[in-house]
């Protein structure tokens, strides 16, 4: 089957999408780095942060990052290292572990979160207007959604002849 290439407005809507994400991730990234902590730090005490007791077993917590188990495993023994987190027997299944947020994470996310906000909102929520913002979110939920449904294609509809 002969692929069907992009044409100049698709492959400029594509490049534009991943270089700009690309870019932007660069960017908070070593914004954030100024404050001590790397995007994955930020990501994993954002979620810990915002949960009911500040803990978490890390498979739900891996589901919440949607991270695989091992980028999870490395991640965490590496915020443990550094006093950011704990990590504990879960007493309901001893198969699992609790991840839980230790002062100093809770200090790091609290020092490192108003500075991020700013500039998500400087560098992308201030660029679009409210209805700009409603689209994009429909859009990407409509890739969310597809990649969800796995790598089968849509059904195709015979059309009258």
């Amino acid at each position: 089957m002969k692929p069907k290439w992009l044409n100049a407005r698709e492959d400029r809507a594509w490049r534009a999408f991943v270089h700009s994400h690309q870019q932007i991730e660069l960017h908070l990234n070593r914004s954030l780095q100024k404050s001590g902590l790397s995007g994955a730090d930020y990501e994993v005490l954002a979620v810990l942060s915002g949960h009911d007791g500040d803990r978490m077993s890390a498979r739900d917590l891996g589901e919440a990052l949607n991270w695989e188990k091992s980028r999870l495993s490395h991640q965490l023994r590496r915020m443990e290292a550094d006093g950011l987190i704990s990590r504990e027997p879960n007493p309901d299944d001893a198969r699992s572990t609790i991840v839980r947020l230790l002062p100093a994470g809770r200090t790091a996310i609290e020092k490192a979160a108003p500075g991020h906000v700013e500039d998500v909102r400087r560098n992308f929520i201030d660029l679009f207007t409210p209805a700009e913002l409603d689209m994009l979110a429909a859009l990407n939920e409509r890739v969310l959604h597809r990649l969800a449904e796995g790598d089968d294609p849509p059904p195709t509809t015979s059309q009258p002849s």
